[in-house]
C-alpha cells in the first residue's frame, strides 16, 4: 500500500482511545493524523492531555505525542484532515448518536466503539469473522444520511466475543437455548486498580445494562439484511449473568447450550479448529491466523495466561463436555480491550478498507 489512510481518533484520551493509539502505531494501512477529545483536552499535545492518565502498559507512542488534541465537537475541523475516524467517547447516548451522524455526514466513515448506534436499523454491528455481509446495509444508510462516502459501523459488546464466535461455528446444529455467565475485567469499565481500589479482593454481581446487551446483541449479529435494514433473528434463546471480577483485562464466559440437532463432541471440536472467516481469507493485518483455539487442559483457558493469544485477537475455548441439563457446556475467553474493543474496531476498519468502503478523501 503506497500511502496509508489517515485515521482520526475521537475520544482519544480515554482507555479505549489510548488502545487505538497503541494499536495503530506502525499499522501497515493506517496512520493516526488526528486526535479529538473533550474541550478540556483541546489545545494540548496528546502527551500533555494524557499525562498522569495513561492506563496501558508501555509508553505513549512517539508518533502521536506531539499531535495537538482537537475539540471533538468541532466536527468539520476534525474531519477535514482524516480519511475516517474511530470513535470512543464518554457521552450520553443521544449525544453520541448525533455526534457520529454529524461526522458521517461530512463524508467521513465512522468506526464506533460506542453502543449508541448498535440498534440503529441500517448501521452494521460487526464481528468481522461472523457477519461481514452486514456491511452491505451501508448503502441504505448512506442514502438516509445524504452522503456518498460517510457512514457508521459499530463494534458489538466486548463480553459477547468470548462466546458468540464459538456458538457461531456451530450454527448449523441450531443452538436452541444458551445460558452464559460472563466474568468481566475492570478495564471493561475503563479502569485499572489504581482508579478502582474497591475491586481488589472483590466481586460485583452487577454491570449496568450488560445482561440485556449480552442476550440481545448476538441475535442482531446473526440476523439478516432485508430492505436496507438488519432484522434480528429470534433464536437461540439466550439468558446471561454479567459479573465484574478483579482482573485487569480479559472477559471469561461459562456457557451451557442445547441444540435442535445435537452434535458430537468431536464434531464441535472440529468446527472450532476449522473455523475461519473473511478476515482470514483476505489476510487482514489484525486478523488472527487461528480464530478459535481449544485447550485440552482442564484448567484452561485462564484469563492471565490466555487473553493475549493471537495478539489478543483470538478467542480461547476449553472444558467442552456434555451436561446433565443442557447438551454441552464450555468456557470461553477473549481480550476485552483488544478483540472486544479497539482491536475489534481496527479489524472492522481493515475489512471495510479491503471491501472498498473506506478510501482516501
Amino acid at each position: 500500500m503506497a500511502q496509508k489512510l489517515r485515521a482520526g481518533i475521537v475520544g482519544g484520551t480515554g482507555m479505549v482511545g489510548q488502545r487505538f493509539v497503541q494499536l495503530l502505531e506502525n499499522h501497515p494501512w493506517f496512520e493516526v493524523t488526528g486526535i479529538a477529545a473533550s474541550a478540556n483536552s483541546a489545545g494540548k499535545t496528546y502527551e500533555e492531555a494524557v499525562q498522569g492518565r495513561w492506563k496501558l502498559e508501555g509508553d505513549i507512542p512517539e508518533g502521536v505525542k506531539k499531535i495537538v488534541v482537537q475539540d471533538a465537537s468541532e466536527v468539520e475541523k476534525v474531519a477535514k484532515d482524516v480519511d475516517f475516524i474511530f470513535c470512543a467517547v464518554d457521552m450520553k447516548k443521544n449525544e453520541i448518536q448525533a455526534l457520529e451522524e454529524a461526522y458521517a455526514k461530512t463524508g467521513t466513515p465512522v468506526i464506533s466503539n460506542n453502543s449508541a448506534h448498535r440498534w440503529t436499523p441500517d448501521v452494521p454491528m460487526v464481528i468481522p469473522e461472523v457477519n461481514p455481509g452486514h456491511i452491505e446495509v451501508i448503502a441504505a444508510q448512506r442514502k438516509r444520511l445524504g452522503t456518498e462516502r460517510g457512514f457508521i459501523a459499530v463494534k458489538p459488546n466486548c463480553s459477547i466475543q468470548s462466546y458468540v464466535p464459538a456458538l457461531h461455528a456451530l450454527l448449523d446444529f441450531k443452538p436452541r437455548q444458551v445460558v452464559a455467565s460472563t466474568y468481566q475485567a475492570i478495564s471493561g469499565a475503563g479502569k485499572n486498580f489504581t482508579d478502582w481500589p474497591e475491586m481488589l479482593d472483590n466481586v460485583i454481581p452487577y454491570i449496568g445494562g450488560e445482561e440485556e446487551k449480552s442476550e440481545q446483541e448476538p441475535l442482531r449479529i446473526w440476523g439478516s439484511v432485508e430492505n436496507g435494514q438488519i432484522i434480528k433473528t429470534e433464536s437461540p434463546l439466550i439468558t446471561t449473568q454479567c459479573i465484574r471480577v478483579p482482573v485487569t483485562d480479559g472477559h471469561l464466559a461459562t456457557v451451557f447450550v442445547s441444540f435442535d440437532n445435537k452434535p458430537s463432541k468431536e464434531e464441535i471440536l472440529a468446527r472450532w479448529k476449522q473455523f475461519s472467516g473473511r478476515p482470514q481469507e483476505l489476510g487482514l493485518p489484525s486478523a488472527p491466523k487461528q480464530f478459535i483455539t481449544y485447550f485440552e487442559e482442564d484448567n484452561r483457558p485462564q484469563t492471565k495466561l490466555d487473553r493475549d493469544i493471537e495478539g489478543g485477537m483470538g478467542v480461547s475455548v476449553g472444558r467442552l463436555r456434555e451436561d446433565s441439563l443442557y447438551d454441552f457446556k464450555f468456557v470461553g475467553l477473549s481480550h476485552n480491550t483488544l478483540r472486544g474493543a479497539a482491536g475489534g474496531a481496527v479489524l472492522i476498519a481493515e475489512l471495510l478498507k479491503a471491501e472498498g468502503y473506506i478510501q482516501s478523501k
